[in-house]
């Protein structure tokens, strides 16, 4: 079983056991301060606090998206629809190309944050960042919530379950 610090524990085994909670998968955008626009897909995404409204999502270090949306301090999620799993892999590539890389994929600016939120997301949520703190090989980043939106009302979201996208039935 392992011990109280975790040593001993199966990674391979984690990950299947914490693949077992359903989450939804969502786009984090940011704009650098260059005006180059950021993104990179999550699944580690959820509301933290009503008073104040804050929401939180992970990013990995290693990532090139990380120290980016740490230093502008603005962000948006797009809650993706059912339909959009071909943008949660583009965006989840490492190595791809940053130039231009939300060119085909239809976008508005947040009117509080003026980063990009994906045109068909279900939900759609600007932050500046609260906190920042340490998680490991993530940085869990929470945001404190300055815009809100519902671009679809009527998309159904994409899910992330055992290591599979998934729909509602």
């Amino acid at each position: 079983m392992g011990d109280e610090r975790g040593e001993g524990v199966d990674p391979a085994l984690f990950r299947a056991v914490v693949g077992r909670f359903a989450t939804g998968v969502a786009i984090v955008t940011t704009v650098s301060a260059d005006g180059a626009d950021h993104a990179m897909t999550v699944n580690a995404f959820t509301s933290v606090s009503l008073e104040p409204l804050l929401v939180m999502f992970c990013a990995e270090k290693l990532a090139r998206f990380h120290d980016v949306v740490l230093e502008t301090g603005r962000w948006a999620v797009s809650v993706l629809p059912e339909d959009m799993r071909d943008a949660s892999q583009w965006f989840a590539t490492r190595g791809r190309t940053l130039d231009g890389q939300l060119l085909g994929w239809a976008h508005t600016r947040g009117p509080a944050t003026g980063t990009p939120i994906l045109s068909r997301a279900v939900a759609a949520v600007e932050c500046r960042t609260h906190a920042v703190h340490d998680g490991g090989d993530h940085t869990i980043v929470v945001g404190e919530v300055v815009g809100l939106d519902v671009p679809d009302p009527e998309g159904r979201p994409l899910i992330f379950y055992e290591g599979a996208y998934r729909t509602l039935d």
